[in-house]
């Protein structure tokens, strides 16, 4: 472990940049993941070499061991991080040291032993379908942007979709007559979900009374959901419209647009929907990911027991 002269720490910077670039290339290319999930993996290697620049380290990628890890994420645990960005950081550094040993870039693995802070599961917050109800019913269909929004909460209940899916749903995507519409997920993963009669109406309306009043910007003649100059909504914009309708409601439970989402999931599984079959519809890559939507309601457990078991 040196101190690092000028000449020396150039030197490891620009190999630390070099094995950064390649993994940026395999993580587009080869992962074919979006461009948030690479900056976030860049951002979490890039947390370790400014460790290492400011504890003065002349270390190159190859002679990282895991006791300069278990220093640095010490250094991240002074810095006030929680431990689920502690743990997403910790994420980000093996998938850097995997590409490094696929790339035979390094003999051994130092993340292998490293292992992450544990954290609870957290469950989705949940809406029932009463607050969804009365959410859609806030909406000001006096407006012409009041038409969209509606269709595009439908959607969002009804389909199931993140934001990012909604704001970039074509209507080529649409198959109506077939019930089911395309989405392109993550990692531009294309995956087909059948769409319900609310969303399809509503949808329609818009599709066929208000879009075809908006100003189109050269680009967007494919996209569904506009906003009034003619150019694809924000993933903001969505957020603050459903913020806005949460204020005018007066609900109290923290509702954004994956919270439709999550409900979607969680009242499918609660009606007896098969976990398979919720996983291809949210486009989840493993099961575990789905199964957090198997939490029951608490009454409901109660009342089973009381309803099903001999010593109740």
């Amino acid at each position: 472990m040196l101190l690092l002269e000028p000449f020396l720490k150039f030197r490891v910077l620009k190999e630390w940049q070099s094995y950064i670039n390649g993994f940026k290339a395999y993580l587009q290319l080869e992962k074919s993941l979006s461009p948030n999930s690479v900056e976030a993996y860049l951002h979490d290697v890039g947390k370790l070499t400014q460790y290492l620049v400011i504890a003065n380290l002349a270390i190159y990628p190859e002679n990282i061991r895991l006791s300069h890890l278990q220093d640095f994420l010490k250094w991240v645990n002074q810095l006030g991080m929680t431990a689920r960005t502690q743990a997403r950081v910790i994420s980000g550094l093996k998938g850097f040291y995997k590409y490094l040993m696929l790339e035979n870039l390094i003999r051994m693995d130092p993340t292998e032993m490293l292992e992450s802070p544990r954290i609870g599961r957290k469950l989705p917050s949940v809406m029932n379908i009463d607050e969804i109800d009365l959410l859609i019913a806030a909406i000001d269909l006096s407006k012409p942007e009041g038409e969209r929004n509606k269709a595009m909460l439908e959607t969002l209940y009804g389909c199931g979709l993140r934001v990012s899916e909604l704001v970039n749903l074509r209507i080529s995507h649409l198959f109506f007559r077939e019930g089911f519409i395309k989405v392109i997920g993550k990692g531009d993963k294309e995956r087909l979900v059948p769409v319900g009669s609310h969303a399809e109406k509503q949808i329609n309306i818009y599709l066929h009374s208000v879009r075809p009043t908006v100003p189109l910007k050269k680009g967007n003649e494919d996209i569904l959901f506009l906003n009034r100059r003619g150019s694809k909504l924000t993933r903001v914009m969505v957020f603050t419209i459903i913020k806005d309708l949460v204020t005018k409601t007066g609900l109290k439970k923290h509702i954004s647009p994956h919270t439709f989402r999550h409900s979607f999931a969680t009242h499918l599984v609660e009606g007896g929907a098969d976990l398979r079959a919720v996983q291809e519809m949210l486009g989840h890559e493993s099961i575990t990911t789905t199964e957090i939507y198997t939490h029951l309601d608490r009454e409901y457990l109660r009342s089973a027991i009381i309803q099903f078991h001999p010593r109740a």
